[in-house]
């Protein structure tokens, strides 16, 4: 199928440019990051190829030629092969345990030759693609369970594939597509209660747990005071209030258990590396720590480029990957940081505009899902090298080096864009 007609007039082109920018200033910093003063080398050089610049160089060449794949496929495709899209990838992730190899602790990569390919980064687009066909059913009513349950089946099958290859990570990045189902029209009960564990969950690993119970406990004999005035005036209203306190305080006493018994212990020390900057700042906390060190080194105005001395004595672990904010955090200060920001949270906004201008609710949900992923990473990234959030192996879209990530990121982006390119001949639902 191709479709290479008015392809050129209707692509959104500020978008592109977006992508185009992020993508240049991504390959540069990789380049600084790998960059010694000592042996620089050339484009000329065949061992330029054998470092991580040189590699992503390479990425960035085979990104375009999938660009233009998908920008001449008939846009009819994606909707209608969405199915068999998705199952290919969780045949490939349930082959990645036997066929796999492990790279950095992960058993979640598959190696051909020199290159390495991770099937959880292409399970997002796949998932978002099934996600907003089954929504973009008419019968779908998502304010009920027995539709609720089937979206969340979709999203939770390829999430276990993927914790069971040991990438924790990747599959929380899943969690994103709770920002598609509320934009089609899922209960906000479910984000709010969402985003409530989240905060108790990491309040109870903050306060001692029996603090947090007393809390609740006063509340609970709060509600059973005025019980009787409430069952009266509003009924429903109180009992599930009352349920909620409940559900917290059950919440509450399970994530000390979670923490001890469920999570690996390389899991159990990054959230305590997260609570105790001072954790074993030489082990442990070392990465972090550095990456902090780093940032705060750039002051206002950053050291220049290549200027970056902790990214040149390589003090900061995985620089040109997930920790690739560094360097510009280091040689471009404060000011590069948050030009970087605004243009990417400028970036997130263009494509929830052009979401909410789809026709069709396949292409509107695949839209949101493409901004779900996006801010996921790009908050997640972020918050592990300022010590906010635990160092788990995101990477920052377009920006860290690796071609399973430039890749999916590339086709996530352009799936939509070509969808959006076609908004008035798809037929509203």
């Amino acid at each position: 199928m191709t479709d290479s007609n008015h392809i050129q007039g209707r692509i959104d082109w500020i978008a592109v440019g977006f992508y185009v920018l992020f993508v240049g200033m991504g390959w540069l910093n990789i380049y600084s990051a790998v960059y010694s003063p000592d042996a620089p080398l050339s484009f000329s050089d065949p061992a330029f190829y054998d470092s991580n610049a040189g590699k992503q160089l390479v990425w960035i060449g085979t990104s375009f030629l999938l660009i233009v794949f998908i920008l001449v496929i008939d846009f009819r495709f994606f909707e209608s092969f969405a199915l068999f899209i998705y199952l290919g990838l969780l045949l490939l992730l349930l082959a990645v345990p036997f066929l796999g190899v492990t790279i950095n602790g992960s058993h979640s990569w598959f190696k051909i030759g020199s290159v390495t390919i991770q099937p959880a980064e292409f399970a997002k687009t796949a998932t978002a693609l099934l996600l907003a066909k089954y929504l973009n059913d008419p019968l779908v009513n998502l304010t009920k369970f027995p539709f609720q349950w089937k979206a969340a089946l979709i999203i939770g099958i390829p999430m276990v594939l993927i914790i069971g290859s040991n990438e924790t990570g990747s599959a929380l990045v899943f969690a994103s597509f709770m920002i598609l189902l509320y934009r089609e029209g899922l209960p906000g009960a479910y984000p709010a209660l969402f985003i409530g564990g989240i905060v108790l969950f990491v309040s109870a690993l903050l306060v001692k747990a029996w603090i947090i119970l007393l809390v609740l406990v006063l509340i609970a004999g709060i509600l059973v005071l005025f019980m009787p005035i409430y069952l009266q005036r509003d009924p429903k209203t109180y009992l599930r209030l009352a349920g909620g306190v409940a559900a917290i305080m059950t919440l509450a006493l399970l994530v000390e258990w979670v923490v001890n018994n469920v999570l690996k212990e390389h899991q159990r020390n990054r959230i305590r590396v997260l609570i105790d900057p001072g954790f074993d700042p030489r082990g442990l906390g070392y990465q972090v720590t550095q990456s902090k060190i780093a940032i705060g080194s750039g002051g206002f105005w950053g050291k220049g480029f290549l200027g970056g001395t902790q990214t040149k004595f390589d003090f900061v672990p995985e620089q040109s990957t997930d920790m690739v904010f560094c360097t510009i955090g280091e040689e471009h200060g404060f000011v590069g940081v948050m030009l970087m920001i605004i243009f990417f949270l400028g970036f997130l906004w263009r494509l929830m505009y052009l979401a909410d201008l789809q026709r069709s609710r396949f292409a509107r949900a695949y839209g949101f899902g493409l901004v779900g992923i996006l801010f996921f990473h790009f908050l997640v990234n972020i918050g592990m090298t300022i010590g906010l959030m635990p160092i788990m192996g995101i990477p920052l879209p377009f920006f860290s080096y690796g071609g399973s990530s430039l890749w999916s990121f590339t086709i996530l982006l352009f799936i939509f864009l070509k969808l959006d390119s076609h908004r008035s001949d798809m037929l509203s639902r």
